[in-house]
């Protein structure tokens, strides 16, 4: 038992429209890579939800997964024509043998060094220092497995900022990964928060695997502590990390720091200058073309 890998190349203006269109002749799934991915002539693409005008790639490739009975070219035929291609472009098939897929998802992701006392382990690994702080985290429908530059520049952050005592706010929490870890370190009033209730449901699920206390709510309720908060981190993009500037800052208590992620270098300079009305922000570290803002709020 397998199934077989249709692979088709296209115009980017086309690779969405065709993807789609297998899916409804049949396909069991559909994605959309570069066609030129692994030679020089690759394009890698960054960026949020509107920052690009034309998604794609200028060489696309549409892989679509179909049963190992099924007849690609008539699928493809009837996916053509679905979408007014008048010529079927170049395609190849490959037949894709039943494999033990849990076992081969889980030995993509190996523990991860963070720092010096940090790691993140996947419950299937053991620790691989005993020592350290261990934080157990499985790969899922959330963000945040620690395996981006821009949580890791955030865990990086709370490493060097928590206190033993200390209350933060994760806005935007994904996984949960940020408030587990702050709890972890010592912070003791730890709050999560997302508009997306299938995070809500990891983050609290990897809190228990963690032992540790956090309370995870919806965007719409009200806070567990509507003074403010010594730290508050958000780890989203820069778009709505603009339009939430007045909230995410009152949010932080006098004295209190703010850590903001999920920019890309080039718009540091235009986050630094959205926040100046309220909290001054620098570059606290930077990777792969990611930057993490932190400041500290006026007495």
């Amino acid at each position: 038992m397998g199934w077989l890998s249709l692979a088709i190349e296209t115009r980017c203006d086309l690779a969405e429209s065709l993807a789609d269109a297998l899916m409804d002749a049949g396909a069991l799934s559909a994605s959309i890579e570069d066609a030129d991915a692994g030679t020089g002539a690759e394009t890698p693409q960054f960026g949020e939800p509107g920052s690009v005008t034309t998604p794609g790639w200028e060489r696309s490739r549409v892989i679509a997964l179909l049963a190992s009975d099924a007849n690609a070219a008539a699928i493809l035929d009837e996916a053509a024509a679905a979408i007014g291609l008048a010529e079927i472009p170049a395609w190849t098939t490959d037949l894709v043998e039943e494999q033990d897929w849990v076992r081969l998802t889980q030995a993509q992701f190996e523990p991860i060094r963070v720092s010096e006392r940090l790691w993140i382990v996947p419950s299937w690994h053991e620790a691989p220092d005993p020592e350290a702080i261990v934080l157990v985290l499985d790969p899922g429908m959330a963000f945040g497995t620690g395996s981006h530059p821009t949580t890791r520049l955030c865990l990086e952050w709370l490493e060097r900022e928590v206190r033993p005592g200390d209350s933060l706010l994760d806005y935007g929490c994904g996984s949960g990964i940020l408030a587990i870890a702050a709890a972890r370190l010592g912070a003791t009033s730890v709050s999560g928060i997302d508009i997306d209730p299938q995070a809500l449901i990891a983050a609290r699920d990897n809190a228990e695997a963690n032992h540790v206390t956090a309370t995870f709510i919806e965007a719409a309720e009200p806070l567990t502590t509507p003074a403010g908060y010594d730290i508050v981190v958000a780890n989203i993009l820069a778009n709505p990390l603009r339009a939430l500037a007045p909230a995410l800052v009152g949010h932080v208590r006098p004295g209190g720091h703010l850590a903001l992620s999920g920019i890309l270098s080039e718009q540091a300079d235009e986050l630094i200058a959205c926040y100046a009305p309220w909290i001054s922000l620098d570059v606290a570290d930077t990777r792969d073309g990611w930057v993490c803002l932190a400041g500290r709020r006026a007495d």
